[in-house]
């Protein structure tokens, strides 16, 4: 796993962005030049004084940009060079309670948009930033703002943001039609069709009714949405279902993506009660995806390890966990297909990782 958050000391008296930078190219007010290193570690300079890194080499963090944050004695690497999973982490807070999250909410809000935005201006050319919670569209303003200054800024630059979608009405409408938001795409999640099920899920009452109002207003203003659904024991029957809605009222998103579930957060204490093993049960995959392809709705399985899935739809399972989380079992070496593969999340259990893989 590639450790986002390590340990650092700075001169600095409070948080500040900067480019790390082992080269002797040309230099920009923001950068911080290495000065020394070893096995464990590098110190750099900049316009903020000293910063000393533990526990990466200066080859490792060379190019990234990063937070740092002398009160807490640590940084974050927010855009890591040569990468293409890069995601800021807006809010912790959120106003659903989904059964599976990943990452269970909290109450408290560090504003950060503004240092946010700096590291965004810093990107290499070209970067796609992911954005994400919590619930970022809880400060709805903050984040739209931090967008559009951003894109105004850097028109090379694109955004994916996930939301629960509980937020959009119709005065975002025409603000979301501008051109600028074409760089824009949208995550929100839907699990189930009618408000019974996917509120049960969320751990929202009237969520359902709120997302097909948001997805209205989203429909309005042209935006670009992906859609996600984790499949879990309550829902995965009814995926066949949720495939004619989505294709007869939602056939505008740009990609519906199947999600496997996560072996963290709430969903690690629930993993009996949530858990298909979709090897045993793919018939309700299968439908839905045959549903999405025959009415020309492009899906995708997120979390599907390749060789898990039968080969009539091995093509739908991308490499989607993020470089910096993912992990492969000892039993995929010499794969052929491991490039294409999703592979398993850090924390999935080995020993069921293990069972689940027949190299391809």
């Amino acid at each position: 796993m590639i450790p986002l958050v390590l340990p650092a000391e700075s001169e600095a008296l409070k948080p500040f962005v900067t480019r790390l930078r082992a080269d002797t190219g040309e230099r920009k007010q923001s950068d911080s030049i290495l000065l020394d290193m070893d096995a464990t570690g590098a110190t750099y300079a900049g316009e903020e004084g000293l910063i000393a890194v533990d526990g990466a080499t200066a080859t490792d963090l060379n190019g990234d940009i990063v937070l740092v944050r002398p009160e807490a004695g640590r940084i974050e690497r927010l855009l890591r060079a040569g990468s293409d999973h890069n995601t800021l982490l807006v809010t912790e807070r959120c106003d659903q309670l989904c059964v599976m999250c990943s990452q269970p909410p909290k109450k408290t809000h560090v504003d950060r948009f503004d240092l946010l935005e700096e590291a965004c201006l810093l990107a290499n050319e070209g970067t796609l930033i992911g954005i994400s919670g919590g619930e970022p569209t809880l400060y709805k303003e903050r984040l739209l703002t931090m967008v559009e200054r951003v894109l105004v800024a850097r028109p090379d630059l694109s955004f994916h943001i996930l939301s629960n979608g509980q937020h959009f009405d119709r005065d975002d409408v025409a603000r979301l039609r501008q051109p600028l938001y074409a760089k824009v795409s949208w995550g929100i999640p839907l699990y189930a069709v009618g408000a019974a099920l996917h509120d049960e899920i969320v751990g929202k009452a009237g969520a359902f009714m709120q997302l097909e109002e948001s997805f209205a207003h989203l429909i309005m203003a042209g935006a670009r949405v992906e859609l996600r659904t984790v499949i879990t024991q309550p829902n995965m029957g009814e995926l066949p279902t949720l495939a004619c809605y989505v294709t007869s009222r939602l056939n505008f998103v740009e990609v519906w993506s199947i999600m496997q579930l996560e072996h963290i957060g709430f969903a690690k204490g629930r993993w009996s009660e949530l858990y298909v093993d979709h090897r045993r049960h793919f018939e309700p995959v299968a439908e839905a995806l045959n549903h999405a392809a025959l009415h020309g709705v492009r899906a995708q399985l997120f979390n599907f390890p390749r060789c898990t899935v039968p080969a009539a739809y091995r093509a739908f399972a991308v490499a989607s966990i993020s470089d910096w989380k993912r992990k492969y079992a000892a039993a995929c070496t010499g794969c052929t297909e491991q490039k294409s593969c999703s592979g398993f999340f850090e924390w999935h259990p080995d020993e069921h990782a293990e069972t689940c893989v027949e190299p391809l």
